[in-house]
């Protein structure tokens, strides 16, 4: 019986669409660290208020970005409530269309995107955040850099990465997930 439940929700699985995946650039944490786990702390801090300036705006939406594709489809997150995930693509859209950013853009393309500028405001360079933020994915750079700087309150994203860090912490705690690294348990 379990065989047979199993086949049919593999194969119901394969039948739907599945999401753009997206990754995290290789400096998106120091160190050892897990990097979707630093996403989900880093954004749910960046969110619980509104992030102190432009460069780390630009850094969060990046990090939501990235877990609205990871939550709901990477295997390590199976234990995760699926309402979390949802919560996560809300926040993408809100997010999306506070800052101008085109609402089909594919995801890797938005992380890239907003983490490049986000470095490039850090060390104080204006046109690389500019130029990071180009293209069609950031139909008009000026105005995403403008807004990152006066973000408005952004309700759904607020209230959805803070449930994604419950979540992690309820997961972690119940031993369901492992809290760094490649070791998690499935």
């Amino acid at each position: 019986m379990r065989r047979r439940l199993a086949a049919i929700l593999l194969a119901l699985a394969g039948c739907g669409t599945t999401e753009p995946h997206a990754t995290l650039p290789r400096d998106a944490v120091v160190g050892a660290g897990d990097p979707t786990r630093a996403a989900v702390i880093g954004s749910a801090y960046a969110f619980a208020a509104r992030p102190p300036g432009p460069d780390a705006a630009a850094r969060a939406a990046a990090e939501v970005e990235y877990l609205a594709a990871e939550i709901p489809a990477g295997p390590r997150w199976v234990g995760f409530n699926p309402t979390v995930g949802l919560g996560l693509q809300v926040a993408r859209a809100e997010l999306r269309q506070a800052l101008g950013i085109a609402a089909d853009a594919p995801p890797q393309a938005v992380v890239d995107g907003l983490f490049a500028a986000s470095r490039a405001l850090r060390q104080g360079d204006a046109a690389a955040a500019r130029a990071a933020l180009a293209g069609p994915v950031f139909p008009n750079g000026a105005t995403t850099l403008q807004r990152l700087a006066t973000l408005p309150d952004l309700p759904r994203t607020r209230s959805a990465t803070a449930l994604a860090e419950r979540e992690l912490y309820r997961v972690e705690q119940d031993n369901q997930i492992s809290s760094g690294g490649d070791g998690a348990k499935l």
